[in-house]
Formats: structure tokens, C-alpha cells, sequence
């Protein structure tokens, strides 16, 4: 049987003439981070302070001894950042220039020193470039002549800290006569019958060729064997009505324990296991008259994806463990998320990070790792780009969340509308990778998934790649330029990135600028934003609804978070009012990989932004939403639920005081899976663009609002609540925070962090009528009086 020994203690970390330790799997900054030759980069303006890290050659060293009676010993690193070089025992075993790769290096018989001498990603990079020539990209950074994760150069929500290190596992696997190389199970559903096609290959010995090789699969009680005597096996399992494997809020995780064992006549030689779910995933891409549709279908089910886009949650990958996943993908998951893209600038996540997914029900949108640049298709990038995707088609293909493979991000539609196209003059630029490379492979090693040449696309290049009515489409055009309203404009079939930014918590703004009074402009405050224009753009979406008080950081911070909230919430109940036209939202973005402004809902130390509860709103099952239009004003009514909701929907025309000027009740009963669109009752539609009056919607405990005009030109009475604060756990930390409002209060919001940096609500922005309560659960804060929680509440008067 195969003998693994890993490498994970022993190892140094050369800087100058001193060896410092080092920490397997990691990388050299929290080396040297962690023996305090360097500042923490994620604090104050540090950043720029190791700037140097990336542009040196550094040489990890780890004295390695082993003693096997195997015939073969094969060194093994799940993932090396990025051109190195590795000795063993003096002798040159082999070289890399892939952070996305699993290597393989056969040591038989060495013991030793083993080194692994890094050069610098620049070096490399421009090394890369002086063979291939310039290529257009969107930051001044070579990062498309490298395989490695894009974004450790920088981004505009990300920090340049360009790493190097040993960031996955590494070990010794001692085997004889044969091991499996590669497996590939094809899960596919026929009627009520679950399949499972085993494709296997092996890597034999000189002492094994030819040698007679047994191979067993067993999934669900059945088990399949193949008797073989080349380097390859198919094996057929056969599962009579399997429990399927369904996205959250559909149905049920099931998940099954798949087998696989290599043997010959002296018993086992190798094993291989893991997890698939049995479910099928359609891609309807037919046209129709509104375009090209773009939608998943589960199991039979039309789905409108409720989807975030991922980024590395560090920008040290290596730091990410399997609690952190969890804790990240439940976060998504409690937000009523059912999708999540692994965004084309950054890693093939761990295995953790699908096995969570597998089990939270979250569907996965995998992109192949290329973004916001024109990469080179010559040696030795093109060879360094098949080896990848196969290694990471077959490493991540069991994972039953697993639903699309994508080429690119933005890659295509760069092309096209930033001035690529001239510039190139006839050089590749990554169409042969996104057109006929990746589908290739896809369609080789896993063509039980479908693939889309990127996001955004249209299908073909009969259309603009950004058409909102064919495939799938960013919308940046609103951030960048206007008013939230904008998403109004349209209807595309598949928004696959939109968002809105805003700065982190106070606690983590704190805990990452010390010392500094904090202000919209601070130097630390625009350090940590990294957008072009950024805080320009947060003004100005500020401004169209309030009055700007930069002066006033508290209130800035506040109305920022509202404005990304209202943003985002505004697009999805907009876009969520016209299924099945469109068929899926995913927001830019779930995560941070450090303490900066940004799209995310969650930010760089992990706490919720009140965005992160508005899509746990917007993303429910069930939603009521009043949309403006053409129409006139229609009440939308959102049941995604699998049974049938019937609701009587109470509106109510109100002035700023509270006093009811109009009220109709609508029936609805609304099909599973469906949207009822309903005209407002004229006797309840807000005059013209009066500035007195607006619209509430109620049923079943859900609500929307309208309100004609922004909020500074709104008559809002000045808000007036009580507050009063209620034990509930014995030991104290949790309490519940009762608000009762005497007047309208819109978007009230208690921002916990304030109070305590592991304090948390169990809710975000909320609207009260005069006369209506709301209990808040605080969890984490200590014990703390109604004063210091009324001085943690904002709302959106702006007198």
C-alpha cells in the first residue's frame, strides 16, 4: 500500500545570511511577518512598506530524511508560488512556473537537503514577456504573463503584495507496482437511475509493466470492478433512485461516499475517495424573442440564481482554513445565497472550500483563471495553461455543487470596448484559450458540465459580448456613472456582476488604521481604497439621495453603507421582478482579502456589512417589491418557494407623518417559481414627485416602500424612538434591543461593532411606522445600557 509522508515541519526560510522558520503551507510574507522582519501589511499605509518582499528571490530549505522499501519515492507539492527551481540531496529534480499546478517529482532513492529557491514573479513575469511582447491589460501590473493568482498584484479592492512560498501541502508518497494517477467520476441521472462512470488511469513501475491490475469502485452499496493490464479502467456503477443532490432551498444535500481501490495479487496498492451528489445541470441557452436566455436548470428545475462573486479571502491564500471557509460560505449561505463565482482573478480554491459548498447547497460557477487582460497564447504559456485546467477539471469535477465552467472574466468584452483590438495588431490575446482550448478540455474530461467562453458573453460574436439581451452581463455602468435607479434601465437574461461600494466596519476600520482620526479623505482612509475614484464615486452616489456631511465621518460612514445596501437591493428586486426574462443576479461581491472600501458584503476581518443582511432580504424565497416604470407603478410579488403563496397584500398611501391618505388590499395568489406583477391602485399611488408622501406595501410579514422623491428633498418629521435593552442569555452578551418608533423612522440601522468588536445584530437596515416596534438581537456585546445602543443607531433623517 502507498505511504505518504508529509512535509509540513522543519522548513527555513533564507533571508540574507539568517535562516528564519518557516510555516508549510505558507508563504514568505507571513514568514517574515511572523519573525517580525516586516510590518503588518494590512495595517495603516504597511502596504507599501514590503513592497520589496515581492521583487526578491527567495529559497526555502527543509533537511529531509526517509527510509521505504518501495520501489518508487516521488516528491509531491499541491501548489508552489510560483517560478522555482527545487534541489534534493544537490541534485536538480525539477522546475515550475505554475502556482495553479500539482507537481510530481520522482526522488527514488534521495535523501537530504531538499531547497526550493523562488525567483521573483516580476522577474519571471518580464522574463515571459520579453518571448511573447506587450499585451494590454487593466492595471500596470505583468500579471498575465504568469500563471499565478492575478490579483496578489494588486486590484481595486486588493493590496500589491505579490507572494512566494510552498502555499499548499507538500509530501513523500512511497509506492510500488502502480498508484492511481488520475479519476474521473461521471455522475449523471437517467429518469430515476443514478450513473456513475469511473474513468481511471494509472502510472506503473518498471517492475509493475505489463502486471495484472484490479480495480473496485463502490458507491451506495454497489460496487463495480475491472481486471486491466494497460494504464487505464472504466468502471460502471449503476444506483437505483438515488436521493439527488439539490441547490439550497430546492431540496436536500444528499452526498455519497464514492471508493476507488487499486490492487493487485498482493492486496491494496492505492485508494482514492470522495463525495459526489447526483443531479443533473442544464444550461438553456435557446433564443427567444427577447434574445439568448441564460439559465440553470437543476434537476429539472429552472433556477433563478441568487448568486455572490468570491475572491480569495486573503490575499494570502495559504492563511484560509477549512473553519474559515465555513464560517465564510455559511455567512453566504445565511444570506439566502445559493450561488457563488469563483471570480477568474485569483485561485482554484481548496478542497474545503467545495466540500463546504457541496454541503451548504451552494451552487459553484468555476472560472478558469484569466481576467481583465490580454494573455499570450505562445510557449510557455500555452502548455503552462492545458496542464492547468486539466489538473484542476479532474481535481474538482466530483463535486456535486460544481454546476459551469467559464472561461474568462472580461477578457472578451476587453477585446472588443478598450481599445485592445488595434493595439494587438494580430497577436494572440486569449481568444484560442476561451474558444477552443477550454471547451476542449471541458468537453474531455467533464462533459457532464456545460462551459461558457466568459462573463460577461453573449454567445457568439454575433453580438456585442456585454448585450444585456443574450448570455450574461456586467452592469458597472451605474456604479461608475449614475444613480443607483439605472438598473431600472433594463432587463438583461443573466447579470453576472453588478455591486456598489462602501467602506468597511467601524471595528475593522478601526483595528486596521489605530491611531487615526478617522475621515472620508484620512490618508489611511484612502490607502484602503483602492477603486479609481473611489471615494469620489461613494459621494457621489451620497449625494443623489442625502446631504453630504464628510466632515461628520460618522454619519458618512453610515450613509455609505446605506447607499451600497439600497444599491444592490434596488438592482435584484428590479431584476428578480422579471423572471424567467432574467434568470439570475450575482453581486460583486461576498468577501475581502483585507481590511478595504469595497464592493463586498462582508468585510476584510469577516463582520457583515448591513449589505450582507439586505441580501438575506432581497434573496428570500418570498419578496414584495414596488417598481417604478413605463407601467406605472407595479407591485411585484417574488414567490420562489416550491408551493403555492396565497396573500393578501395591504397598501397603504402615507404621509411623511404617518397619516393614511389611501389603502387597497390585493389578493395575489402566486404560482411556485413565479412572479405576479400587479398594477397599484391609483387611490394608493404618491402624487406626481410630491415630497410628502409614499408608499408601504405589507403581507405575510414582508414589506416594501416607495417613496417618489430622495430622501434630502423628502418632508421626513424629526424621528423620535425609544430604545430599551432586555436580557436574554443568564451569563450575559446577548441581549435583545427593542425599538418603539412614535414616528417614521426609515432605515434604521444599529451598527453592533461599535459596541464591542465581536458584538453582532441579527439584522440590518429596517423602516418603522409610527406605533411600530422591532426587536434586534445583540449577541457578543457585554453588558451594555440603552444609551451606548442608542448612540450605535443611525437612521436616514437628514435634518
Amino acid at each position: 500500500m502507498k505511504d505518504v509522508t508529509p512535509l509540513t515541519d522543519g522548513w527555513s526560510l533564507r533571508h540574507g545570511q539568517a535562516l528564519l522558520p518557516a510555516q508549510v503551507p505558507g508563504c514568505v510574507h507571513t514568514d517574515l511577518l511572523a519573525a517580525g522582519v516586516i510590518p503588518d501589511p494590512f495595517l495603516e499605509l504597511n502596504e507599501t512598506e514590503v513592497a520589496w518582499v515581492g521583487r526578491r528571490a527567495w529559497t526555502y530549505g527543509n533537511d529531509v530524511s526517509h527510509d521505504s522499501r518501495h520501489e518508487r519515492t516521488d516528491l509531491v507539492f499541491e501548489g508552489l508560488d510560483t517560478a522555482a527551481g527545487i534541489t534534493f540531496a544537490g541534485r536538480e529534480v525539477g522546475t515550475t512556473r505554475n502556482m495553479h499546478r500539482t507537481y510530481r517529482f520522482d526522488v527514488t532513492g534521495l535523501t537530504g537537503r531538499l531547497e526550493v529557491r523562488f525567483a521573483s514573479a516580476y522577474d519571471e513575469a518580464e522574463a515571459v514577456r520579453a518571448l511573447t511582447g506587450d499585451r494590454p491589460n487593466v492595471y500596470p501590473e505583468p500579471f498575465q504573463y504568469i500563471r499565478k493568482m492575478a490579483s496578489s498584484f494588486g486590484w481595486d479592492w486588493g493590496p500589491t503584495l505579490v507572494t512566494a512560498g510552498i502555499w499548499r501541502p507538500v509530501r513523500l508518497e512511497h509506492w510500488s507496482t502502480a498508484r492511481l494517477a488520475s479519476v474521473r467520476p461521471l455522475v449523471t441521472v437517467d429518469e430515476a437511475t443514478g450513473n456513475v462512470e469511473v474513468r481511471l488511469q494509472v502510472q506503473r513501475t518498471a517492475q509493475g509493466a505489463g502486471r495484472s491490475l484490479l480495480a473496485r469502485a463502490v458507491v451506495a452499496g454497489e460496487t463495480a470492478e475491472a481486471r486491466f493490464e494497460g494504464d487505464e479502467a472504466v468502471l460502471r456503477l449503476t444506483v437505483e433512485r438515488p436521493s439527488l443532490w439539490w441547490p439550497r432551498g430546492y431540496g436536500d444535500q444528499a452526498l455519497y461516499d464514492l471508493d476507488v481501490t487499486l490492487l493487485d495479487e498482493d492486496g491494496e496498492l492505492d485508494t482514492w475517495h470522495r463525495r459526489i451528489g447526483f443531479r443533473t445541470v442544464e444550461l438553456d441557452r435557446s433564443p427567444d424573442a427577447r434574445g439568448t436566455g441564460f439559465t440553470l436548470v437543476v434537476n429539472g428545475e429552472r433556477v433563478f440564481a441568487r448568486g455572490v462573486n468570491w475572491i480569495p479571502d486573503d490575499v494570502f491564500p495559504s492563511r484560509i482554513t477549512p473553519e474559515r471557509y465555513r464560517t465564510r460560505l455559511a455567512q453566504a449561505a445565511d444570506a439566502n445565497i445559493d450561488l457563488v463565482r469563483i471570480w477568474g482573478g485569483g485561485v482554484y480554491e481548496d478542497e474545503a472550500f467545495y466540500d463546504a459548498c457541496d454541503e451548504l447547497g451552494l451552487m459553484v460557477w468555476q472560472d478558469f483563471l484569466f481576467a481583465c487582460a490580454a494573455y499570450p497564447e505562445e510557449q510557455p504559456l500555452r502548455g503552462e495553461v492545458e496542464a492547468e485546467a486539466r489538473d484542476n477539471v479532474v481535481r474538482l469535477m466530483p463535486h456535486a455543487s460544481l454546476v459551469l465552467w467559464n472561461g474568462n472574466n472580461e477578457n472578451l468584452w476587453g477585446f472588443r470596448d478598450w481599445e485592445w483590438e488595434s493595439g494587438l495588431a494580430g497577436d494572440s490575446w486569449g481568444e484560442g484559450y476561451y474558444l477552443g482550448l477550454l471547451p476542449r478540455v471541458v468537453a474531455e474530461l467533464d462533459p457532464t458540465r456545460h462551459y461558457t467562453a466568459g462573463s460577461p458573453w453573449s454567445g457568439s460574436w454575433d453580438h456585442h459580448p456585454n448585450d444585456p439581451d443574450h448570455g450574461t452581463y456586467h452592469s458597472w455602468e451605474v456604479w461608475n456613472r449614475q444613480d443607483y435607479a439605472e438598473y431600472r434601465a433594463n432587463v438583461p437574461r443573466f447579470v453576472s456582476e453588478f455591486g456598489w461600494q462602501a467602506p468597511p466596519t467601524m471595528a475593522t476600520l478601526r483595528r486596521a488604521l489605530p491611531g487615526e482620526i478617522l475621515a472620508p479623505d484620512s490618508p489611511g482612509m484612502l490607502h484602503h481604497q483602492k477603486a479609481e475614484d473611489g471615494n469620489g464615486k461613494l459621494n457621489r452616489g451620497v449625494e443623489r439621495h442625502f446631504t453630504l456631511t464628510e466632515s461628520d465621518f460618522d454619519r458618512w460612514h453610515y450613509l455609505t453603507q446605506v447607499v451600497q445596501a439600497r444599491a444592490v437591493a434596488a438592482g435584484i428586486e428590479h431584476w428578480r421582478s422579471h423572471w424567467p426574462t432574467c434568470a439570475g443576479t450575482v453581486v460583486w461581491q461576498l468577501n475581502d482579502c483585507w481590511p478595504v472600501s469595497s464592493w463586498a458584503a462582508i468585510d476584510g476581518d469577516g463582520r457583515p456589512k448591513p449589505l450582507h443582511h439586505e441580501l438575506r432580504r432581497v434573496y428570500a424565497d418570498r419578496l414584495l417589491t414596488l417598481q417604478p416604470g413605463d407601467e406605472g407603478l407595479v407591485l411585484a410579488v417574488v414567490n420562489q418557494s416550491a408551493t403555492q403563496w396565497r396573500t393578501s397584500v395591504t397598501l397603504r398611501r402615507l404621509e411623511a407623518d404617518g397619516t393614511q391618505l389611501g389603502r387597497s388590499v390585493l389578493e395575489a395568489t402566486v404560482a411556485p417559481r413565479t412572479v405576479l406583477r400587479l398594477p397599484v391602485p391609483g387611490e394608493t399611488v404618491p402624487a406626481g414627485s410630491t415630497a410628502k408622501e409614499f408608499l408601504v406595501a405589507d403581507a405575510d410579514g414582508l414589506r416594501a416602500t416607495y417613496f417618489p422623491v430622495p430622501d434630502k428633498d423628502f418632508a421626513y418629521v424629526r424621528p423620535d424612538f425609544d430604545v430599551e435593552v432586555e436580557p436574554v442569555s443568564v451569563s450575559g452578551g446577548r441581549v435583545d434591543v427593542v425599538v418603539n418608533a412614535r414616528t417614521l423612522v426609515r432605515d434604521l440601522l444599529l451598527q453592533a461593532d461599535r459596541l464591542g468588536p465581536t458584538a453582532a445584530a441579527d439584522r440590518g437596515l429596517v423602516t418603522l411606522l409610527p406605533g411600530e416596534q422591532v426587536r434586534i438581537r445583540l449577541d457578543g456585546c457585554g453588558d451594555v445600557a440603552a444609551d451606548d445602543v442608542r448612540a450605535a443607531l443611525s437612521c436616514a433623517d437628514t435634518k
